[in-house]
């Protein structure tokens, strides 16, 4: 302990050491120190001295005033500095950073209304700040300080944005370790991640094994079936059936008019051809029947069975009436079409027999529609999955209606489009020149460019649009398949050309997860490839049932009924198949298809 001194210039002007940081740990340290040349009294009242004259001056009092003003027997305690305590402040951010630091301490010094002076050896070590207190007028103690952070921990955090763990004081030499907090995170994150990818590899390798053991498993049964069943792959039921599809095919062949030449000039896209054929300058009589079908996964057995099923039903008329007659009783339901006949949309409807049902059918976007409306005459047509449309249904475009068919087209993120109706039947208009001849059309937003058109034989050709949203500025290419040979509620005289047509819009589509859109003359079929008859009912009916059974037989499936389909089909546009000979063209067309892909497959 020593007293007042009366000497108050003698102090020593001693080296200061301030503001030491250290960038790697993010260290700030500012100490204000006398150095110690003796361990007297004297030096250590000379330190004392100063420290005193430094705080009062920054304070704007001087020290000869504290002189004046002190009174008698005022005295300060000076421990050592290896016995002064040392207070901390652990936060969350870890690393805390030096400004942070000082502001934290700041507002401490604020709350007990302390000069930062007051501080000394201010350090900021990753999420906390540690600091000691020399001795102050209002003897205000290290241990003070920390009691007063802990106190005001709310406030300091609301203050500084700063998450305070812990608060506390030591002596220098059992200060408590700071924790490690950023350190032991990044070590739980690591172990983390690495639990993770070990989980992930071992997952792969698990499902690549089940995968593996199950496809060697369906071969085998594959094999074992395809023996049992060789024996009856010769009999004669199939060969009786293709004999008598043969005879049928024949006669029609027989009636069959002489083709037709075109006299325009094709250009030929290359995205539609299979090979280095020419393009012919004529529709050519030639047909394309000899492409095998795609490969299939069809079940043999399950083959057979529908050659069997087709067989007797075109071998015994009574029964395929009475199939005929039941689906023509058959009522769907729900069946409401309120929105397709209010006012504003009759004159959008071809005909009255064929629109839309209210709970099935294509809505547009009205903002981006010509006339703010969300009606068209078009179905989803769903498959096996409810959520995406394997087909839209749809009527042949009339004059109004136009903007709305490409407007649908775009919507629906439809690529292709089936059309099975000629432009003009016996000089009747059948469906309305929906694209242009060459060159481009603007049909409101949407800007349609003929990029080319391809007569692949006498039965259709096939075109190929670019089509841009001029307020997006984004583009699609859409392909147009164009069947000539099918007059409205009659039939092909051959399947094979259907069949053959079918194949190249597959072959088109194939990939793709978008509908089709089909329509004839008065009503449309979009299946992610895109259909068109006229009411899209009649012959884009058939061409669905067509494309829908094959398809679930190429997939494998054990069970078909056609007519169970059918009923399908008409749960979701009304008419769909619209004559018997119609249906009889798709048992028919089905039949040659399975019949051809069981002499594909190795016997």
């Amino acid at each position: 302990e020593t007293k007042k001194s009366e000497d108050t210039d003698s102090y020593s002007s001693e080296e200061i050491n301030a503001g030491v940081e250290n960038v790697k740990s993010e260290t700030f340290s500012r100490e204000l120190t006398a150095a110690k040349n003796s361990e007297s009294d004297s030096k250590d009242l000379s330190e004392t001295q100063y420290w005193i004259k430094n705080s009062l001056t920054q304070d704007g009092n001087s020290y000869e005033e504290l002189q004046k003003n002190m009174g008698q027997g005022l005295q300060l305690e000076v421990k050592s500095s290896e016995e002064q305590e040392y207070g901390y402040i652990v936060t969350m951010k870890d690393p805390l950073s030096v400004e942070k630091g000082l502001e934290l301490m700041k507002e401490v010094a604020d709350l007990l209304k302390l000069h930062m002076s007051a501080f000394d050896d201010v350090n900021v070590l990753g999420p906390a700040v540690t600091f000691r207190v020399h001795s102050n007028l209002q003897n205000i103690s290290t241990a003070d300080v920390a009691k007063a952070a802990a106190i005001n921990k709310e406030k300091l955090e609301k203050t500084t944005g700063l998450k305070i763990l812990e608060t506390g004081v030591g002596e220098k030499s059992n200060v408590p370790p700071l924790p490690q907090r950023g350190e032991e995170a990044e070590s739980a994150k690591f172990l983390l991640l690495t639990l993770l990818s070990l989980a992930c590899i071992a997952g792969v390798l698990v499902a690549s094994g089940v995968a593996y053991c199950l496809r060697h498993r369906a071969r085998h049964r594959l094999k074992e079936k395809l023996s049992a069943l060789g024996a009856d792959a010769g009999s004669d039921a199939p060969a009786a059936y293709q004999e008598l599809c043969r005879q049928r095919m024949a006669v029609k062949t027989s009636d069959r008019p002489e083709p037709l030449h075109a006299s325009r000039i094709n250009s030929v896209s290359s995205q539609f051809s299979d090979g280095p054929i020419p393009s012919p300058s004529a529709r050519s009589s030639t047909s394309s029947w000899c492409e095998e079908p795609v490969q299939s996964n069809m079940d043999i057995s399950t083959g057979h069975m529908i050659l069997s099923y087709m067989e007797d039903h075109l071998k015994n008329k009574n029964r395929l009436e009475k199939e005929w007659e039941a689906l023509c009783a058959y009522q769907a339901e729900p069946n409401a079409t309120t929105v397709a006949q209010q006012e504003e949309n009759t004159q959008k409807n071809r005909s009255r027999a064929v629109v839309p049902y209210d709970h099935s059918r294509i809505c547009l976007k009205a903002e981006s529609s010509h006339d703010n409306s969300d009606y068209i005459n078009a179905s989803p047509i769903m498959d096996h999955d409810p959520r995406n449309p394997a087909y839209i249904a749809t009527q042949g475009p009339l004059p109004a209606t136009i903007t709305d068919f490409w407007q649908m087209v775009w919507e629906n993120g439809c690529v292709v489009i089936v059309m099975l109706t000629p432009l003009t039947e016996n000089g009747v208009k059948q469906c309305y020149h929906y694209w242009p001849d060459e060159g481009s059309n603007l049909y409101h937003i949407y800007e349609v460019n003929l990029v080319s058109e391809h007569i692949w034989c006498e039965d259709f050709l096939v075109r190929s649009f670019y089509l841009k949203n001029l307020q997006t500025n984004e583009t699609r290419t859409v392909t147009q398949f164009h069947f000539l040979s099918w007059n409205d509620q009659r039939v092909p005289a051959s399947t094979r050309s259907l069949l053959d047509f079918r194949r190249k819009v597959n072959k088109c589509y194939r990939g793709r997860s978008c509908p089709v859109v089909v329509h004839c003359r008065q009503a449309f079929i979009f299946n992610f490839s895109l259909s068109v008859g006229s009411d899209g009912a009649g012959r884009s009916g058939t061409y669905i049932l067509i494309d829908m059974v094959l398809n679930k037989m190429a997939k494998g499936a054990k069970e078909i009924d056609i007519a169970a389909t059918l009923e399908h089909l008409r749960d979701q546009r009304p008419g769909m198949v619209q004559t018997k000979e119609q249906f009889e063209f798709a048992l028919t067309a089905v039949a040659e298809e399975v019949n051809a892909i069981l002499k594909a497959l190795p016997q």
